[in-house]
């Protein structure tokens, strides 16, 4: 076709040549295609967990406004926080609906549409630029359910969100603290939609632009629910900081034990024994500017005030932790108050008294780190027993598929490999014969839990956020378990890196723990406001087995 004289069927074939070089350049590939639905499909899961757990949340808020005067202004305010939400990421769903039933020309679509990459038309660009954008980028259309439209409810959430945190500010009945009042006002300026400087085709790429302007179905679909989760998520931070403003999270009893409370501890053989049995609720928040338990104090119930201050002992999950080492045996006499610190300043007094029976020792299988053996490492116990040398002592255990080893000196290793529980029997070899020493001691055997992704030194659950100086101390993924007591290594064994780049997603399947070089350089080259992803990241237990981690979303402040 440079030249020359050419027939009818010369030139209708060069034009069928054209247009088919033509329609592959538009089209989309399969791979980017199913990177999207896969991002999108991880979005709408946790999209799912942010709304199940902000129900909770607001549920469990209800209830202690109900109890608590004072939660009861903070609560309202986070209803108001939720009205405004609800109503953006409904627009915002209403919109995304929109663009799918026009682009599949369905009659109608529900919110349970899933995205299919072997059914309709998720490559097709031009039907959800065209609705969101307009023929012209350089001249957007404006109107409902259209990307300004969006820009305007974003812009809109942002500005009665932060008024309404402002405003709270300013009330004495709904105050917060001066870190926590920053921490919020900067999540909610983050929803707000932002423009890049750069310019592309001559074409200046302002959010509308970048987010939907000439990109297929299917990362228009995610992007509008990438929004919704950071809506989502905003949700419940400003739950979480609202219910701590208003002291709710101090009145939280979210630790719940069984508790066996009997007038004596020691009965002899014959005598009938008396206990009262009952769940116990304590709050892992309580800190010692809430409660104090002071052993030792008198309390005049007709003066409602201490007669003897005691002596205050350390506080953790929310419970008094007595300690005393014990000398003469016999019956001890334990008593105080209880002193609370109600949401208004005030204080309650709540006395107690209880009895223990300090004897000589008995037979003990003590764990030296949990009360739990779990698979795939060594539990360390200690054994012994009233008046039995270490040496003397038999031991030996049953169930969990367990071994116990030996080290000396009434210690051993306990090794299981099987869910379930363990007995560990104790003897005593005697002049008499070899005597078990009392009932075999219940063990639970479990399975060490799944790790947290490491990114750049900091455990990640589920999203992180990164300053882009930061980046370059990211070499690729590690695991840990944050407070696990014991040192356990999850070797990373691959993981796949993924970032969307100028509309395109880019993925690298990456073995061991380390980013590729081209993973590495695509990570270095993400700009504030960049998202990526590090996904299937599966990593080799102690106990042998391989376990797939939950999807770290990582975005570039």
């Amino acid at each position: 076709m440079a030249g020359g004289k050419e027939t009818p069927r010369q030139k209708m074939i060069g034009m069928m040549y054209l247009v088919l070089t033509a329609l592959l350049a538009l089209n989309v590939s399969k791979q980017i295609l199913k990177g999207f639905i896969t991002v999108n499909e991880s979005i709408e899961t946790t999209i799912a967990n942010l709304e199940e757990n902000n129900k909770r949340v607001i549920e469990g808020f209800k209830a202690a406004a109900e109890n608590n005067p004072a939660s009861k202004p903070y609560y309202e305010k986070a209803l108001e926080a939720k009205k405004y939400i609800d109503e953006t990421v409904k627009y915002f769903e209403d919109t995304k609906l929109k663009v799918i039933k026009e682009t599949e020309k369905l009659p109608n679509v529900d919110k349970n549409y899933k995205l299919d990459l072997d059914k309709g038309k998720i490559d097709d660009y031009d039907t959800p630029t065209g609705m969101l954008i307009g023929p012209d980028p350089s001249k957007m259309i404006d109107g409902e359910y259209t990307a300004k439209g969006m820009r305007r409810k974003l812009e809109k959430l942002v500005s009665d969100l932060t008024k309404l945190v402002d405003d709270m500010q300013q009330n004495p009945k709904t105050k917060f603290l001066k870190e926590d009042y920053e921490q919020i006002k900067k999540k909610i300026e983050n929803l707000k939609p932002k423009d890049s400087d750069k310019i592309e085709d001559g074409l200046k790429q302002t959010w509308e632009i970048s987010n939907f302007n000439h990109l297929p179905m299917a990362a228009v679909v995610t992007n509008i629910n990438k929004m919704i989760a950071d809506m989502k998520n905003t949700e419940a931070e400003l739950y979480q900081v609202f219910a701590a403003a208003s002291g709710k999270i101090a009145l939280k009893f979210d630790k719940l034990s069984a508790k066996v409370i009997a007038p004596s501890s020691y009965v002899q053989s014959g005598q009938t024994y008396k206990a009262d049995i009952f769940l116990a609720a304590s709050s892992s928040a309580m800190t010692s500017d809430m409660m104090e338990v002071l052993v030792g104090a008198e309390y005049d119930s007709i003066t409602k005030q201490l007669k003897s201050p005691g002596n205050p002992i350390k506080i953790e999950d929310g419970m008094g932790k007595y300690e005393v080492q014990t000398g003469g045996q016999g019956e001890q006499t334990l008593k105080g108050v209880i002193k609370f610190k109600k949401p208004d300043g005030t204080y309650d007094y709540y006395p107690f008294s209880t009895t223990y029976m300090v004897a000589a020792p008995s037979v003990a299988v003590e764990p030296e780190k949990m009360n739990v053996f779990y698979i795939g490492v060594d539990n360390p116990v200690i054994v012994s027993a009233a008046g039995v040398s270490p040496t003397d002592l038999q031991v030996s255990i049953s169930g969990g598929g367990g071994k116990i080893i030996p080290k000396g000196g009434g210690k051993y290793i306990v090794q299981v490999s099987t869910p379930g529980e363990c007995k560990i029997s104790v003897s005593a070899k005697t002049k008499d014969g070899v005597k078990p020493q009392g009932p075999p001691k219940v063990f639970r055997v479990k399975k060490i839990p799944d790790p947290l992704p490491k990114l750049g030194g900091k455990p990640a659950n589920g999203v992180l956020e990164m300053p882009k100086i930061q980046l370059g101390s990211i070499g690729g993924v590690g695991a840990e378990i944050p407070g696990f007591d014991f040192d356990v290594k999850f070797p990373v064994l691959e993981f796949t890196f993924s970032a969307v780049v100028k509309g395109s997603l880019k993925e690298f399947k990456c073995s061991g723990p380390n980013l590729s070089p081209e993973a590495k350089a695509v990570l270095q080259s993400l700009a504030p406001g960049g998202k990526c992803y590090f996904e299937n990241i599966k990593v080799k237990a102690p106990d042998g087995t391989v376990r797939t981690l939950s999807t770290v979303s990582l975005k570039v402040k």
